[in-house]
């Protein structure tokens, strides 16, 4: 029984270590992009493809918070947010992390491998900007951490796209674009709120080093060119009025609620958006799909 228990705590550990959060709505926009074109181009995708593909950018997106989360160790043992998390808690090793966060790597760029070269170039580029161009080089030196790292998080629509078709890439390409011009609005309204946190910590986040004022109203036009932009799909002409309607009224929402941040900018108002902000998304995806079952 006692052993039963000591594994089980090990495998919860480690799984928090990936930080699921996060990685769960990177392989939902995958899953969606890849169902996407194949019902837009009544495409069979195969089980193994299926597999190739969730596998393959699950683990890789663990692996990538994995090892961010070996790089910011030290960060993380100072801000309240994070300090209990299993490597700054002691709970799992730094070695054993890394360990753990390597032989993730080495699984999702297989995977990437046996889906096509360009899924394989684009997970490599993915992992390479998160770890590397965001969590080794930008995040203690720079504010355009997130924008520069943003990349690797619209990598995984792109990927379960390519998996399934290159035709019409542009869809693929614009599904990417629409999680890359989210983050600034999701990352930058967590960091308003957690604010007192990365200035601890001295993570030069735009809200650390910019004026509430103005950190509200990058939040606010970031919002405004997300949401012009995830109109920008419907005059691909692959997609109709399910998809318009859906993302315009969920862009009205997510606007609202920016220009509610900006007039009256609270850490309660800055959670809000940031909470909002991740099922918008994952609706936007959803909304991709239905329409391309009615097209």
């Amino acid at each position: 029984m006692i052993r039963t228990l000591t594994v089980r705590n090990r495998f919860k550990n480690y799984y928090e270590l990936t930080k699921p959060k996060i990685w769960y709505l990177l392989v939902f926009t995958a899953f969606t992009a890849a169902l996407t074109a194949s019902l837009l181009f009544n495409i069979n995708v195969a089980p193994w493809q299926w597999i190739l593909l969730l596998v393959g950018v699950a683990a890789g997106s663990a692996a990538a918070d994995t090892i961010t989360g070996y790089n910011d160790r030290d960060l993380d043992a100072i801000m309240d947010r994070t300090k209990n998390r299993p490597i700054p808690s002691g709970r799992i090793s730094p070695r054993n992390a890394l360990i753990f966060g390597l032989v993730l790597t080495g699984i999702s760029l297989i995977c990437a491998w046996l889906i096509n070269y360009l899924a394989f170039g684009l997970m490599a580029f993915g992992l390479f900007d998160n770890i590397i161009v965001y969590s080794k080089w930008l995040k203690r030196r720079s504010q355009t951490n997130i924008i520069l790292g943003g990349f690797s998080g619209g990598a995984p629509a792109l990927i379960g796209y390519v998996a399934v078709t290159m035709q019409h890439i542009e869809i693929g390409i614009a599904m990417a674009a629409l999680v890359f011009l989210w983050i600034p609005t999701h990352i930058w309204s967590l960091a308003l709120h957690v604010k007192e946190d990365y200035t601890k910590a001295g993570v030069p986040m735009m809200p650390v080093v910019s004026s509430e004022r103005k950190s509200v109203r990058i939040i606010a036009i970031t919002t405004l060119l997300m949401v012009l932009f995830s109109i920008v799909p419907f005059f691909t002409n692959q997609f109709g009025l399910i998809y318009l309607t859906t993302a315009s009224l969920l862009g009205a929402a997510m606007l609202l609620l920016s220009i509610w941040l900006m007039l009256r900018p609270s850490e309660r108002v800055s959670w809000i958006v940031f909470k909002f902000s991740s099922p918008y998304l994952a609706a936007i995806f959803i909304a991709f799909v239905v329409d391309a079952a009615f097209h």
